[in-house]
């Protein structure tokens, strides 16, 4: 702080980011999903177990992830198939899915909970009436993908984000679809997301016949 990187003392000053994997981390491929889900359910990491599947299916930063509150998720004693949050980032709605295997785990983790509907439906392990903090999710993050052998450099909170993205495209190349999946608001952020590059779009267009 306060230096510039024309002061004498400041070449050989190690970067920050030195040793850091910088870029998109990747996304998770269906058998790693599974993976790590078995693994939770042999820790019987029932919270853990919920967070995971609710990211999966979300598709939801971290930021949004975090603050889902009960009522978010339930209506009438029972998990919504559909759910709808507002975006931190672009204080806009985004709807998502929530199949069966997200579900199941959510509505076992909420019994076991408790909790009145305004309540977060993760809360902090100190603070009750606070969310589980984004920091410790990531740390969760962290632990799950090296539970199965992979390494933690290549994958973060983000990689939860894309994984269902990346699976929806490479089985449609519909981009669109994606694009309201993840509620950005243009195109070109989702092409960067994903990492779609002109060898993606050229096969698309080797596949289609007119």
């Amino acid at each position: 702080m306060g230096h510039s990187i024309y002061d004498p003392g400041q070449e050989h000053r190690t970067a920050w980011n030195a040793g850091h994997k910088l870029g998109a981390k990747r996304p998770l491929k269906p058998k790693q999903v599974w993976g790590i889900r078995f693994w939770l359910d042999r820790e019987a990491r029932l919270r853990d177990r919920a967070l995971f599947d609710l990211a999966i299916d979300s598709k939801l930063r971290g930021c949004d992830l975090v603050k889902v509150r009960i009522g978010d998720l339930v209506s009438g004693g029972r998990v919504r198939a559909r759910a709808m949050v507002i975006q931190q980032k672009t204080g806009r709605p985004v709807q998502f899915e929530l199949l069966e295997p997200a579900r199941s785990s959510i509505l076992a983790w909420l019994e076991r909970r408790g909790g009145a509907v305004d309540e977060f439906a993760f809360p902090s392990r100190t603070e009750r009436e606070r969310h589980l903090s984004t920091r410790q999710y990531a740390r969760l993050v962290d632990e799950w993908v090296t539970a199965i052998g992979l390494r933690r450099e290549d994958y973060g909170t983000h990689s939860l984000r894309r994984t269902k993205a990346a699976i929806i495209y490479k089985q449609t190349g519909n981009l669109r679809a994606v694009q309201i999946l993840l509620g950005h608001t243009k195109i070109e952020t989702t092409v960067r997301y994903l990492g779609v590059e002109v060898e993606d779009a050229l096969a698309l267009a080797e596949g289609t016949e007119v």
